[in-house]
């Protein structure tokens, strides 16, 4: 008997980076998901998750956050089943953002940065951000559905220089190289 693939299931992406020095305020990342709809995949989210949310279904979620980036490895974790997301979405884009403060940072101001994307123990990918130093936000990874309903995982490293509220309306716009 062959088996049937459904295409990816439950997802995770994982962030790290390391606290600022003591005397400058903390370094706070973001991991943000904006979810679209199958009638317009490339225009407005149907809903946005970040820190302090989730989606209305619950299928996309915070299960770690830090604010400061102390602890050991990722602190910062999204969860996206999508093998349980509604049928009406076609598309979810994951990406990274930086609070601004006082002194604008990229990530070429961080130290030990870095994201990873897994689904189960398989890693989907790993990044470093360097590709995109200069930036103040990024794209990490896009999941649309193929023509048969799988979800898939497309890479989809783009820097943006936009605040995390910004970023949200600009992330999804985003079509992969």
């Amino acid at each position: 008997m062959g088996s049937v693939s459904t295409g990816l299931s439950k997802v995770e992406v994982k962030l790290k980076w390391d606290p600022s020095v003591w005397n400058e305020p903390p370094h706070h990342l973001d991991i943000i998901a904006t979810a679209y709809s199958s009638e317009d995949p490339y225009g407005q989210p149907v809903y946005v998750v970040h820190f302090d949310s989730r989606s209305p279904d619950g299928t996309i979620n915070m299960s770690r956050h830090s604010q400061t980036g102390q602890g050991f490895g990722y602190v910062e974790v999204m969860t996206l089943e999508l093998d349980r997301l509604a049928s009406s979405f076609a598309r979810v884009v994951v990406g990274v953002a930086i609070h601004q403060s006082d002194h604008p940072k990229t990530f070429g101001d961080l130290t030990n940065a870095g994201v990873v994307v897994l689904e189960g123990y398989k890693e989907l990918l790993k990044d470093d951000f360097a590709r995109v130093a200069g930036s103040t936000a990024t794209t990490v990874a896009e999941f649309s559905k193929d023509d048969s309903g799988r979800w898939e995982f497309h890479e989809m490293i783009r820097g943006f220089d936009s605040d995390p509220l910004v970023f949200t309306a600009e992330m999804g716009n985003a079509q992969r190289p």
